[in-house]
């Protein structure tokens, strides 16, 4: 069973019983996708989840974001989205005198952060300070549709624990589509190929039971 997908400008819902929600919008006593996705009509609120796009960064996201640009005091970042992050040298671990910014993170390292800062004219800062935030120095990074991350998650965690428990890899879902694993070689392809397989069919029902199945469950 397929779930629906609308078109920009369909009429979702009726404005007298619900709430416009992600990607919907009210006009007159009704409600209508603002853009092509997949209807979820659930509690309050009707939305219109994305089939495919880019990073859109919000305040407290947790992303995996790749060194592009190494300044005296910061560094340039890539997160994946439309315009790149910066990285002050103050919101590092690290204590460091200015212009020692080299010796900590160069060109082409990877990197957890958080999104910091999201002004009006889609500058973004990002910070390395708290949990999970590191540098990292193993494992493999793979990349999906962003609007994804949500299904490889799962409800409560649910699909992201059942890779977890079926491939023994240790598995970090970064929510700017890029995701972080390590283990064994067979069980990391193995894992890759549930993902990948999550990414194409996440519009399904029964993806969940299907997932298990590939995995030997």
């Amino acid at each position: 069973m397929i779930r629906k997908i609308v078109l920009p400008g369909s009429v979702v819902g009726n404005a007298k019983g619900k709430l416009p929600g992600k990607g919907v919008f009210k006009e007159g006593d009704k409600l209508y996708a603002s853009r092509l996705g997949i209807l979820e009509d659930k509690g309050k609120y009707v939305n219109v989840i994305p089939l495919a796009g880019v990073y859109n960064p919000n305040v407290g996201d947790t992303v995996i974001g790749v060194i592009q640009e190494v300044f005296k005091n910061a560094w340039v970042v890539d997160i994946n989205a439309p315009y790149p992050a910066i990285l002050n040298m103050e919101d590092t671990p690290w204590k460091m005198e200015y212009g020692e910014t080299a010796k900590y993170l160069k060109v082409g390292d990877v990197i957890v952060a958080l999104i910091k800062l999201v002004d009006e004219a889609r500058n973004v800062e990002v910070s390395m300070k708290g949990k999970p935030c590191r540098k990292i120095d193993d494992g493999i990074i793979i990349e999906v549709q962003p609007s994804k991350i949500p299904r490889i998650i799962g409800k409560n965690a649910s699909m992201l624990n059942i890779l977890k428990k079926y491939t023994q890899c240790w598995i970090f879902v970064g929510q700017n589509g890029r995701i972080w694993i390590k283990g064994e070689d067979e069980k990391v392809n193995l894992l890759i190929k549930a993902i990948r397989k999550i990414e194409k069919e996440a519009h399904t029902f029964g993806l969940t039971e299907r997932i298990i199945k590939m995995l030997g469950g």
